[in-house]
């Protein structure tokens, strides 16, 4: 009968005044107004960090629906816009990739997931596109080749990128609009309506690839290899140099032990780094890999983030959980009882980064992942030979 000991309102650690909303950490309350403060911070000082995307830089921005991605579009909208302290200047557009079939959904459910996301892409203002799954099978045998690298030695700084950028506004006399750099190439913010799905031929040859992967961890890294295969060939296609993703930091501490157990420890730093340049032409980009799972959904539901909810990938009955679902509830289980678990596995994965292998030809690389094959032995040879 006795009340729970931490059930009085605590002070904003932040402002000091308001009654505090969230606590994110052991120690650390927040109102609602300091929360929305620090999340923001937190995603502009990401970028201004890093200092990889160039003003007026076309950027794709993968979206799935889900809660990452969907904060990363909210913080986007808001860093264009002209209360922004510091605005971000980069052109966006939206990339869905809808996934319907192998995840046993019916037509008429994929038919309302795609209206659902549409309508949420549609509500930012963005130019997007909207690609199946089974357009992975018709992709050019040159997605399986990484571009030419854009950013080399040769290319600009970024001070020089933004000192060319402030002299073209200045040219142009700032016609005011919210997305410095739109050209009329990009197309209106919500292009014709979006195309049917696939036909049925297309749709049972993508199954029948799945179900050739004989077990739920082969499913789960195929559907994630076409996934990234589409979204660098939407960019590449429309002209995007930059895609950025939605990967918290609880989905890459959760990959850091997934690619061990796969024994991809070799290339942490590309899976789970900030930038992934393995494609050349295009730089893939991970805003989001500071904010925990628990911050994300806490934003989205103080400040209205809409969402998409899909179904997990199908399994087969009585058929054991992949490598990534082990993973997932192993690491979530220990967080309940150790508070600092998933920002521990990240902040070790910061530190265990090595260079990942390098392909001086396209036979040394892999045909899946691009990465290079680390088949030289070197220092690493004597362990694990």
């Amino acid at each position: 009968d006795r009340p729970c000991p931490r059930s009085h309102p605590r002070t904003c650690m932040k402002c000091g005044q308001g009654t505090a909303a969230l606590v994110i950490r052991v120690g650390d309350p927040f109102c609602r107004a300091c929360f929305r403060d620090y999340f923001v911070h937190k995603f502009r000082a990401m970028l201004g960090k890093n200092r990889v995307i160039f003003p007026g830089e076309k950027v794709l921005l993968a979206v799935s629906g889900g809660p990452a991605s969907s904060a990363m579009v909210r913080q986007v909208q808001e860093g264009l816009s002209r209360e922004a302290a510091k605005r971000l200047r980069f052109v966006p557009g939206l990339v869905y990739v809808e996934e319907g079939a192998v995840r046993r959904q019916s037509p008429e459910q994929r038919e309302q997931t795609l209206a659902q996301m549409e309508t949420l892409l549609q509500a930012t203002g963005f130019p997007y596109h909207l690609v199946h799954l089974e357009e992975a099978l018709e992709l050019p045998p040159s997605i399986l080749q990484p571009g030419p690298e854009r950013a080399g030695t040769s290319g600009p700084s970024y001070k020089e990128a933004v000192d060319s950028f402030i002299q073209q506004q200045r040219q142009d006399g700032d016609s005011g609009t919210s997305l410095p750099g739109h050209s009329a190439q990009d197309g209106p913010a919500a292009p014709p309506a979006a195309p049917g799905l696939p036909d049925a031929a297309r749709t049972q040859e993508l199954l029948h690839s799945f179900e050739s992967a004989g077990t739920a961890t082969a499913r789960e890294e195929l559907l994630e290899m076409l996934r990234t295969h589409l979204i660098v060939q939407t960019a590449r296609d429309r002209g995007y140099a930059k895609v950025m993703t939605g990967e918290s930091l609880t989905r890459v501490a959760i990959k850091l032990l997934t690619n061990l157990s796969l024994g991809r420890g070799a290339f942490l730093a590309v899976d789970t780094g900030f930038t992934d340049q393995r494609h050349g032409d295009v730089m893939v980009v991970r805003p989001m890999r500071d904010y925990t799972a628990k911050e994300i959904a806490f934003y989205n539901l103080f400040f209205s983030v809409p969402t998409v909810i899909v179904p997990p990938l199908f399994t087969k009955r009585r058929e054991k959980l992949s490598i990534h679902q082990l993973v997932e509830r192993f690491l979530l289980g220990l967080q309940e009882e150790f508070p600092s678990t998933i920002s521990t596995v990240y902040r070790t994965g910061e530190k265990l980064s090595p260079e990942p292998a390098k392909a001086s030809s396209e036979s040394q690389r892999c045909l899946l992942c691009l990465c290079g094959l680390d088949m030289d032995g070197g220092e690493w040879g004597g362990h694990w030979g």
